[in-house]
């Protein structure tokens, strides 16, 4: 697979851990946050794309793949989730950035941008809901109760147990089936997904991110800078209704609607993706 010669790999120091980050191409820095169940490699089919026009800095999110895990679900909270990404960025020495963020990585991104303004220039944000809309339709859109069953399964204690029975077959369903464009899986892709989930503490780490952050009452949800939205309209986790009031809280906003795309609109539409990154960015 090409694209392990060509990146860079470091273990970055920020904010108490070591993120396993992932850099590869030239220009203005583009960081990727992926989502659960994810890792850098989520990225893999808009990386060619993109690396020509800017420096790409992929992070493995803190409790994922080869990235510290600490333990405690209070370590997973949104602010040290945010104060990751702050210190990875003074870390290699850039004062502001572009960010992408995808599912998990989209709710970093939607706080980040927020709290940080004056690190970013612009913001993108794939399938993944604006806090404050999203705990509205948890609250009272049946639709969107019954998309997120897994987060309330995940809620409950050990409630993560499922995800490892049968060889993580939940897993592989929710990413490998659930994309559209399944050709965009290969078995090498596959076993790298599975190397990822292995490594010990990975999938609580991810589940934590849910547990610790059932509120996100300290954020008003007010983004100032330039935000673009992509969803993939055949989301069956997060409901396209999330779109519904967004203009309320964002004051720059465009937003793309992929209509062939499943959650993992960067794997059905890549070209999409990139394409809406160049001419956003």
């Amino acid at each position: 697979m090409e694209l392990f010669d060509e990146i860079e790999e470091k273990m970055v120091e920020t904010n108490g851990i070591k993120l396993h980050t992932v850099m590869i191409g030239e220009g203005p820095p583009l960081v990727l946050l992926h989502g659960f169940p994810d890792f850098w490699y989520g990225w893999k089919s808009v990386i060619p794309g993109l690396k020509n026009d800017y420096k790409l800095i992929i992070p493995d999110m803190r409790g994922y793949n080869l990235s510290d895990k600490p333990k405690g679900v209070d370590n997973y909270k949104i602010e040290i989730l945010m104060n990751d990404i702050k210190g990875l960025i003074e870390s290699l020495g850039l004062e502001s950035v572009f960010l992408a963020g995808h599912d998990w990585g989209g709710a970093v991104a939607w706080a980040f941008a927020e709290k940080y303004p004056e690190l970013l220039r612009k913001v993108a944000i794939l399938n993944s809901p604006h806090s404050k809309i999203f705990q509205q339709k948890l609250r009272n859109d049946k639709n969107q109760q019954k998309a997120s069953f897994y987060i309330f399964e995940f809620l409950k204690p050990n409630g993560e147990k499922f995800l490892f029975e049968n060889d993580y077959k939940w897993l592989k369903f929710a990413v490998f089936e659930g994309i559209i464009n399944k050709s965009n899986f290969t078995d090498f892709d596959k076993e790298q997904y599975l190397n990822a989930w292995i490594q010990p503490g990975a999938i609580l780490g991810g589940v934590n991110y849910y547990r610790a952050n059932t509120s996100f009452k300290d954020l008003t949800g007010k983004i100032e800078i330039p935000t673009l939205v992509i969803h993939g309209m055949k989301d069956v986790a997060v409901l396209s209704s999330v779109l519904d009031g967004l203009s309320d809280y964002v004051n720059d906003l465009k937003i793309v609607r992929a209509e062939n795309s499943s959650h993992w609109v960067m794997h059905d539409q890549p070209e999409l993706v990139v394409s809406s990154f160049k001419e956003f960015f």
